[in-house]
């Protein structure tokens, strides 16, 4: 049996508010008549610790022999290098249908290019309208891969270094 390749960290998805408004204040690394991605070297900010008195207790977690319940003491998860966050406006894209579908491309285009991306927090906005004549079903399959080539394009002018 051949060995496996060792298996790439998935990607992680930004959700804090903060790392998005810092990500959207950098200039657009690269961008298509419906798409712009931006990118800033650097790691998502840090959620503040939840409280404990908050939280239900464990039955594990009476153990005086352990200070720490269960869910702290997992091992630490393979170092990441990026996070993809996306922006998809309901003003573009009327159904939540047609909205999802470009997420999820997103976030595919993202873990296809992950080698040729630089480290950091990446996010890719639609910035124009979907021609509704054109793609009249809200995730018809010509829809989807207009957004797929589009956003593969996209990626491969965003990886190119910058100049």
């Amino acid at each position: 049996m051949p060995a496996r390749a060792p298996a790439l960290p998935a990607l992680a998805h930004l959700v804090a508010a903060a790392d998005f408004e810092r990500v959207l204040r950098e200039r657009n690394r690269a961008s298509t008549p419906q798409f712009s991605v931006h990118h800033l070297d650097s790691e998502p900010s840090r959620r503040p610790p939840r409280s404990r008195a908050g939280t239900p207790k464990l039955s594990t977690s009476s153990d005086p022999a352990s200070e720490h319940p269960v869910e702290d003491s997992s091992p630490a998860a393979p170092a990441l290098r990026l996070w993809v966050g996306a922006v998809v406006p309901k003003r573009h894209a009327r159904r939540a249908v047609t909205r999802s579908l470009i997420k999820r491309e997103i976030y595919a285009a993202a873990a296809r290019h992950r080698d040729a991306l630089s480290r950091g927090l990446w996010i890719v906005r639609l910035r124009a309208p979907l021609d509704r004549a054109r793609f009249p079903s809200a995730a018809s399959r010509a829809l989807r891969l207009a957004v797929r080539s589009e956003l593969d394009a996209l990626l491969t002018a965003a990886a190119a270094p910058c100049r």
